[in-house]
């Protein structure tokens, strides 16, 4: 259900259930997870790409699934606190930039997977759905998080209230998206997105999401603490010294993500 492929430090997962528009089955779920650790524990890897296969991006909960624990009284079978939130919070806090191919739909669940990411590159063909209340439940997997700091309260609100779908072009008005390409050069562009950033000061990159997460819930004094501390790890780098030096000698710096 999942495919894991490696190529110039980018890890690349795919969500394999084309013809179940990659819903996200408990077996998926799992499988996902242990491939975003795969990716995060291995020093080789410096960026991920996630993406789906076939005609989706992920169109969510698989609502079979869901249907049949329902009938045999196991409700949600705890698989937000088991399989979502650790997904997500893997994805946000991964050391290691992350980026989304929307390749197709990205419904509910599936949309909150792509604004986990850090970067999110869309098909002309993809449309975001916050479809949670349309089936009486309430966001999960960090929509709730994620939505607002992408689009704003306001926005956020009126797109999970309202659960209308929301085409490329409108995603990347709204700023939910980095930018849209045509639907047979998503996953180049976004792979190529992935390898320039796993070329790149892969330390740096962390702080800079440690930065990011911390300065949206925190007042000033202790966003501007935290900067002080995460640039001190940064200036021990050997990323560091080495644009340091490139930049003396007008060269490009080759980093190491050291």
């Amino acid at each position: 259900m999942i495919r894991y492929d490696v190529a110039d430090a980018v890890a690349t997962i795919t969500l394999d259930r084309p013809d179940a528009m990659n819903s996200l089955t408990t077996e998926l779920k799992v499988a996902l997870l242990d491939a975003l650790r795969r990716a995060a524990d291995d020093r080789a890897i410096r960026a991920v790409l996630l993406t789906g296969a076939g005609r989706a991006f992920c169109a969510g909960q698989d609502l079979r699934e869901h249907a049949d624990n329902l009938e045999a009284g196991r409700g949600l079978d705890d698989t937000v606190r088991l399989h979502y939130n650790p997904v997500v919070e893997l994805l946000t806090t991964m050391p290691k930039p992350v980026v989304a191919a929307v390749n197709g739909v990205a419904a509910g669940a599936g949309a909150s997977l792509a604004f986990a990411c850090d970067l999110r590159v869309a098909s002309e063909r993809a449309k975001f759905a916050l479809a949670f209340t349309g089936i009486g439940l309430a966001p999960d997997s960090g929509a709730s998080w994620t939505l607002q700091r992408l689009v704003g309260l306001g926005r956020a609100a009126e797109l999970m209230l309202l659960g209308e779908p929301l085409d490329a072009a409108r995603a990347l008005e709204l700023g939910l998206v980095t930018r849209v390409v045509p639907a047979d050069d998503v996953l180049k562009t976004a792979y190529e997105l992935a390898a320039r950033l796993a070329q790149g000061p892969t330390v740096a990159y962390a702080a800079t999401k440690r930065a990011l997460a911390h300065a949206a819930t925190h007042p000033l004094p202790d966003a501007l603490a935290l900067e002080a501390d995460l640039q001190d790890e940064c200036a021990a780098t050997r990323d560091h010294r080495e644009a340091t030096r490139a930049f003396l000698a007008k060269q490009r710096p080759a980093f190491t993500g050291e």
